[in-house]
């Protein structure tokens, strides 16, 4: 099934139980804290699963002359419906060793039965019941569907854990919250399930009687303490005791009502008379309440509190997250065989998707005949004269998520009519495989027989809307189909904006075109060294992304000042006490590990910015060994030694190795690496963690290096200790 189909799935779950889930969930809510509060005061004996009933009752007996009943309820809290021995009528949670009154035992709230009754049955009796069971067969299905969208999303179990992409908070929120509370919904569904199976007959449950030989005539008393059922039957077993009625009548009994079944003693001997075996279904029953309701455990009781809370917040992002999908959901006027102009689109986060939308939604209002989707949904389009596709690169040079299947649907789908072509890549000239896959598409489209190239690749960077119109007036020229060439049409709003002040910054000299700048955040912002910071120096829609090193509480970016760059020169400008509107982005896959024997951490230029705020941070004994390589030797490359000298004398660096590529001993990091494979070779076998960062040619560079030792040595690839999360990369 595709992700859409589980999507929609997903979806339509929701809304066709989402009020009854909200009804549910708040009573959840209160019954778990009330769960949670009958625990305190704890009326349990510390030595409770030790006692067995011959112990308990003798004593009891001697306290109270008369006992009707002993009961233990799911707390493990005893109590007694008994007379003392100056005739008072005793109900009340006692201690099982002496008979002591603990406390009164009280009946539940009016507002608590109240609250049980609503959750049970809505207050519709049968009906009720049948309601709130398939409500949660329905929660079960939402989790199960919820489960399959984020295997699919993650493209296996593999990665069920692996990093999210914060797009805004209601969609982050619900994944991560979805993942971490995973079991316990999960549980709730399918007991609840179970429960209303069972309480519904759905599930037969026969009890199981067990014949005991008669009690043959004239057999001696014995002692209640040497009774073997008292003697082999413990508390923790126990839910009621009833007693005689008559002592020494022979027909008269002890009924033991325990977990497992119901059984009849002798007052006399102790000899079982009679015994009924619960089945399977009936304990499974009992272990599905247990579960549902936390009331055998307090730190299950409150789990599934916060678990029945956050379906609440489900229900909430849930919906906000469709909103906002609907807000950019393709809406196609025309069905694929019937349009003229096809737009096909490869994204991986949506950014694409909304250029692509803007022209989409014009060409609808200019009476044009467009069709959009995605291009893993390619297909035959007998009617279509032009075929657009907006395509973004992911990694390093691939097709994004929507366009893994695009190139074997081409070979499988030839249309049977020529179609003019056009390819419009999107991407940022930071990464050395700029829009490779939109120039790998533009190759294929080519050398299809019935494809005419209408326009050449145009590429756009970082979301430049310029460039974007730029594209759309050769189309529109050649084309003769107006479109709007208003910048503003083409900017999305960013959201989410912190201030930071500039508190320090150094200069660039002429042999240095690296500097470090400080900034303070205005207001309380947590983050980790290995976090991102997004700037938009442009003021639109453009991102750059800069790796952050926590300095004390202040972000530290190590900045290489390039040619026309729009991010670098923008933070270059930034004068002392001036004031920079940026987002702080979650990088968890890059924090500083923990619980490790040791770390490698290797970077070159810029990439050094995140390792020097987690060495100022480290507050552990593991070896850390630091390798960086740059092109020259200069004041900065200085003042990186000099504080790597200083950390090894706090003892919060073990090592620092630098390599100068353009020095008259020309060596990169791969050259250390080689030289010091043994001590890489027994990191990575024995639970350390390499951290990469800098340029993406250095990672493959040194992911190359690793995979040859690791093979020579061990025989095992680097995919292994990628999979093992022992390998940590943060490159651009």
């Amino acid at each position: 099934m595709t992700l859409s189909v589980w999507r929609y799935a997903h979806l339509a779950l929701a809304i066709v139980s989402s009020l009854f889930l909200l009804i549910l969930s708040v009573t959840g809510v209160i019954l778990a804290i009330d769960a949670i509060n009958e625990k305190a005061p704890a009326y349990r004996a510390e030595n409770f699963n030790s006692l067995n009933l011959a112990q308990v009752i003798p004593q009891l007996c001697k306290v109270y002359p008369e006992i009707t009943e002993i009961t233990v309820d799911h707390n493990q809290f005893v109590s007694i419906d008994a007379i003392d021995g100056e005739g008072n009528s005793i109900k009340a949670y006692i201690d099982p060793n002496n008979g002591k009154v603990l406390g009164e035992v009280k009946p539940k709230s009016q507002f608590i039965q109240w609250n049980i009754a609503l959750h049970r049955s809505l207050f519709l009796k049968d009906i009720g019941r049948v309601t709130v069971g398939v409500v949660s067969f329905l929660l079960l299905l939402i989790t199960l569907s919820g489960i399959a969208l984020i295997i699919k999303r993650q493209q296996g179990i593999r990665h069920f854990f692996a990093k999210i992409n914060r797009d805004f908070f209601a969609q982050y929120f619900h994944v991560v919250s979805g993942r971490i509370l995973l079991i316990p919904i999960f549980l709730i569904a399918l007991t609840g399930t179970y429960l209303f199976m069972i309480r519904m007959e759905i599930i037969k449950k026969a009890d199981v009687e067990i014949s005991h030989p008669q009690i043959a005539e004239g057999i001696a008393s014995k002692n209640m303490k040497d009774f073997k059922i008292f003697r082999e039957t413990t508390l923790s077993e126990v839910e009621k005791i009833e007693f005689p009625f008559m002592e020494d009548d022979p027909e008269e009994f002890y009924v033991l009502k325990l977990k497992t079944g119901v059984l009849s003693a002798s007052q006399l001997n102790g000899e079982i008379v009679k015994e009924t075996k619960y089945p399977y279904a009936a304990l499974l029953e009992t272990l599905s309440l247990d579960l549902h309701t936390g009331r055998t455990n307090i730190i299950w009781a409150i789990i599934l509190g916060i678990a029945s809370l956050n379906i609440l917040f489900f229900i909430y992002t849930g919906f906000v997250i469709t909103f906002k999908r609907t807000k950019t959901k393709i809406r196609n006027k025309f069905k694929a065989e019937n349009s003229e102009i096809i737009m096909l689109v490869g994204t991986e986060n949506g950014s694409t998707l909304f250029f692509a939308h803007q022209i989409h939604k014009q060409l609808l209002a200019d009476g044009k005949r467009s069709f959009i989707a995605m291009m893993n949904q390619y297909q035959l389009y007998p009617k279509a004269q032009q075929l657009l596709v907006f395509t973004s690169t992911y990694g390093l040079g691939t097709a994004p998520a929507n366009a893994t299947q695009f190139e074997q649907l081409l070979q499988k789908f030839p249309q049977q009519q020529d179609i003019a072509f056009s390819v419009l890549g999107f991407g940022s000239k930071a990464y050395p495989d700029y829009c490779a896959y939109a120039a790998l598409i533009d190759e294929l489209l080519a050398g299809q027989k019935w494809a005419d190239r209408f326009l050449d690749l145009h590429t756009v960077n970082d979301k430049s809307v310029d460039e974007f119109i730029k594209w759309i007036h050769h189309w529109a020229e050649k084309s003769l189909i107006a479109l709007a060439t208003a910048p503003a049409v083409y900017n999305s709003k960013v959201a989410g904006l912190k201030k930071f002040k500039v508190v320090a910054k150094t200069s660039t000299t002429e042999d240095n075109q690296t500097f470090k700048i400080l900034l303070k955040p205005a207001s309380n912002i947590r983050f980790q060294s290995g976090d991102l910071l997004a700037i938009y120096p442009a003021g639109d829609n453009r991102e750059r992304f800069y790796s952050i090193g926590n300095n004390d509480g202040m972000i530290q970016l190590m900045v290489k000042l390039l040619p026309n760059g729009l991010g670098s020169g923008f933070i270059h400008q930034l004068e002392m006490n001036s004031i920079l509107k940026a987002r702080v982005m979650s990088n968890p896959n890059f924090h500083f590990p923990s619980s490790v024997s040791a770390v490698a951490m290797i970077a070159n230029g810029t990439g050094i910015a995140p390792f020097l705020g987690m060495i100022m941070s480290n507050s552990t004994q593991m070896p850390i060994h630091l390798y960086a390589g740059f092109r020259n030797s200069n004041s900065l490359t200085q003042q990186y030694q000099q504080f790597a000298a200083e950390e090894i004398e706090k003892k919060q660096l073990t090592k620092f190795d630098i390599a100068f590529s353009r020095e008259q001993e020309s060596r990169y990091v791969m050259d250390l690496i080689r030289r010091d494979a043994a001590l890489f070779i027994d990191l990575l076998e024995n639970n350390g963690v390499v951290m990469i960062c800098g340029s993406l040619n250095m990672q493959k560079d040194v992911e190359k290096v690793l995979e040859e030792l690791s093979i020579a040595k061990n025989n095992k690839s680097i995919k292994y200790y990628k999979e093992n999360n022992q390998i940590l990369t943060d490159c651009y």
